[in-house]
C-alpha cells in the first residue's frame, strides 16, 4: 500500500466525521427552526429507519418532457402469487397483447426489414435497418428485453431492439427467450447462450454487442458469466440499461425508491419466484451481482436513475466489476425512473451515450 495514501486515510476519515457532524447539526438547527412540530425519523433497535409522511416536489432540474412523465407514470398492477399460474397467463396475456399493439407504430415507423426466425433453435427477431454504415457493417448487437423475465414475448418485446436498430444503425438480433412460469431458469440462459453461439459462426466475438434492459440487463450481465466458464469468446461489449442484477431484492433503493420510481413501483418477489423455481437467488447465472469478475469480462456500460428502484443493483454491479480491474461505464440520469423517460431528452442523450460506447468498444473488421 503507498505509504502517503495509508497515511492520508485517518485524516479523510476525521475530516468526514466533522463534515458529517456539522451537516447534521446545521440540518437539526434547520429542522428545529423551519418545523418545530414536525415529526422527526427515528431509527429503532435494528437500525431501521421510519420516516414521516413528506411530499417529493417534481424536480425542476430535468426536461418538461421528464417532468411531464414523472406526473403520468404507468400505473401498477397488484402481481398474482406465484403459485397461481392461471393468473400469471392471464396477466401476461393481457399485457403482452398491449404493449404488441403499442410497438405497431415503432414497426411502421422503421425503415428496414424486420423477421422472425431462428437462431440455435431459438426463435429472434432480425432487424435489419437501411443504411447501414460500413463501419457497422460487421457489427451486431443481440437485444435482451425487459419485462421481470414473464413479459415480452413475441413482437411486445422488440421495441426497444428496432429503437436501436434504427438509431445506429445497427444489425440487431432481438432474443424471443423462454420464460416463466412454463419456461423457468435457465431456460432464458440457455436461449441466449445458444443465440450467441450461433452469432459467432457469422461475426468475430469482438464485433458483437449484446444489449440488455431491466431483467434482459440481468440476462445479459450473467450471459456473459456463462459464456466466459464455458470457455467461448467473449462479446466486445455489454451494455446493461437499469439491470436486474440481484434477484435478492436486497439492495438499498429497492425501498428508497419504491413508489418514487414511477415505472417498476415496487418489488417484484412473485415474477422472481417464478422465474427463479427454488433455485438459489445468490447463484450468479440468476444474480449476476454475485459473480466472480476477476476471472474476465467484457468492457461493460451501466445506467440507471436517481428514481430507478434498481440504481443499487447497477451501482453495487459496476463497483463489482471494478474491484475487479473490467472496464466500466456508469451513467445515472437525474431523477430517471426505471428504464428511463419514454423519449424525453434525456433518453435521446443516454442512447447517444450507449452509441458512443459501443462504436469505441466494438472491433471492425
Amino acid at each position: 500500500m503507498n505509504v502517503h495514501t495509508a497515511s492520508q486515510r485517518p485524516l479523510r476519515m476525521i475530516a468526514t466525521g466533522v463534515l458529517a457532524s456539522v451537516f447534521a447539526l446545521v440540518q437539526l438547527g434547520s429542522a428545529r427552526a423551519e418545523t418545530p412540530d414536525a415529526q422527526a425519523a427515528t431509527i429503532d433497535a435494528e437500525g431501521q429507519m421510519h420516516l414521516p409522511a413528506r411530499t417529493i416536489p417534481l424536480p425542476s432540474t430535468i426536461s418538461p418532457d421528464a417532468q411531464r412523465f414523472l406526473t403520468t407514470g404507468i400505473e401498477a398492477s397488484p402481481a398474482p402469487p406465484a403459485a397461481d399460474k392461471a393468473a400469471w397467463h392471464a396477466a401476461i396475456a393481457q399485457f403482452d397483447k398491449s404493449v404488441a399493439e403499442r410497438t405497431e407504430s415503432v414497426r411502421s415507423a422503421f425503415t428496414g426489414k424486420i423477421d422472425a426466425r431462428e437462431l440455435g433453435g431459438v426463435k429472434v427477431y432480425d432487424i435489419i435497418p437501411q443504411g447501414i454504415p460500413p463501419r457497422h457493417t460487421n457489427r451486431v448487437l443481440i437485444y435482451l428485453h425487459p419485462g421481470s423475465y414473464v413479459f415480452g414475448a413475441g413482437v411486445a418485446g422488440i421495441a426497444g431492439a428496432v429503437t436501436l436498430a434504427a438509431a445506429g444503425p445497427f444489425h440487431v438480433y432481438s432474443v424471443d427467450y423462454r420464460m416463466a412460469p412454463d419456461h423457468p431458469y435457465p431456460a432464458a440462459l440457455d436461449d441466449t447462450v445458444a443465440v450467441y453461439r450461433e452469432v459467432i459462426k457469422r461475426f468475430e466475438p469482438t464485433s458483437i454487442g449484446i444489449v440488455g434492459v431491466s431483467s434482459g440487463g440481468g440476462l445479459a450481465a450473467a450471459t456473459v458469466l456463462k459464456l466466459r466458464d464455458a470457455g467461448v469468446p467473449l462479446p466486445g461489449a455489454v451494455v446493461l440499461l437499469a439491470p436486474q442484477a440481484d434477484l435478492t431484492e436486497s439492495g438499498d433503493t429497492i425501498q428508497t425508491n419504491r413508489d418514487l420510481d414511477v415505472v417498476l413501483r415496487h418489488p417484484v418477489p412473485e415474477a422472481i419466484a417464478l422465474y427463479a423455481g427454488g433455485n438459489d437467488l445468490k447463484d450468479p447465472y440468476l444474480s449476476p451481482l454475485y459473480g466472480d469478475f476477476a476471472k474476465g469480462y467484457c468492457p461493460t456500460f451501466l445506467q440507471s436513475g436517481t428514481r430507478d428502484m434498481m440504481l443499487s443493483d447497477t451501482v453495487r454491479l459496476h463497483r463489482a466489476l471494478r474491484h475487479a480491474g473490467v472496464d466500466a461505464e456508469l451513467h445515472v440520469f437525474e431523477a430517471m425512473p426505471h428504464i428511463g423517460f419514454s423519449g424525453a431528452p434525456e433518453d435521446e442523450e443516454l442512447q447517444a451515450e450507449e452509441l458512443r460506447f459501443l462504436d469505441k468498444h466494438l472491433g471492425r473488421y
